[in-house]
């Protein structure tokens, strides 16, 4: 069996920048222990999978694998996948709509942006634990918990600054993943994003992240309309805007790499 696949830097204008996702074109889907064994073979945050659907409301099913886990939503890999339809796949529609397990996706384009039209991730203020402290080797001024756990530092320094104990981090069950964030000097709000407990220690640049910490940021700053920049080493750049229960991101992307997979 051969399958396609291509790699793409995502939230990224250049290469070796933004944050690289592997898209796997399907017919039908394969056994999830195969999907995953690819997914671990790629050794990217996400590898993601679409087939097409016959429906009428929905043009692609899509689902996300990291190296450790199937997960319920990812962005970098979504924008990946849209500019893989558009400019490999030749997908002609302006928009693209994904049914997956974060139920329907809207993907269109913005001029030279991908616009990812995602629902928002309600956040609770909550205490930092002692084991979270430790594990990331300073204490938050703010903490709060969602599907993943959102700690706010004093500056961008701060967020810089951080050196984790992955292993510990691995071992917390406060959520997924964990996202630190603070107020950018050249941008709205800078964030890191550490995920061990699903394979990948430091994401480049998180999509998902950006649908809690849009609204966050929407509150403090008293915008809708905001820069981010994901303070990882390869750096990614987006633009949040809040929609109502809905988040807007908009970034771009360049393909690294065609293939094929022979299995």
């Amino acid at each position: 069996m051969k399958l396609q696949i291509f790699q793409v830097d995502a939230f990224a204008s250049r290469l070796f920048s933004g944050n690289p996702a592997a898209v796997v074109p399907l017919d039908s889907w394969l056994d999830d222990k195969l999907l995953q064994s690819i997914a671990i073979e790629n050794n990217l945050s996400e590898t993601a999978y679409i087939i097409a659907t016959l429906g009428a409301e929905t043009d692609f099913h899509i689902r996300w694998f990291t190296p450790g886990a199937e997960v319920s939503l990812c962005g970098h890999a979504t924008l990946a996948t849209a500019h893989t339809l558009w400019n490999h796949l030749g997908f002609t529609k302006d928009r693209i709509v994904f049914d997956s397990l974060s139920g329907p996706l809207n993907v269109s384009r913005d001029g030279d942006l991908i616009q990812l039209d995602f629902p928002l991730v309600p956040m609770s203020s909550c205490e930092p634990s002692k084991e979270l402290v430790k594990a990331l080797g300073a204490k938050p001024i703010e903490c709060h918990s969602g599907r993943d756990v959102l700690c706010l530092f004093e500056n961008e320094s701060d967020v810089l600054s951080l050196k984790p104990d992955f292993a510990a981090l691995a071992a917390i069950p406060d959520g997924r993943a964990v996202m630190v964030t603070a107020l950018g000097s050249k941008s709205d709000f800078v964030s890191r994003f550490f995920a061990p407990r699903v394979g990948v220690n430091e994401d480049p640049v998180t999509g998902s992240a950006h649908c809690a910490l849009t609204p966050y940021w929407a509150e403090k700053l008293c915008k809708t309309r905001m820069k981010a920049l994901q303070l990882s080493p390869r750096g990614g750049e987006l633009e949040c805007e809040l929609a109502g229960d809905r988040v807007l991101l908009r970034g771009r992307a360049v393909t690294f790499m065609t293939g094929t997979i022979e299995i």
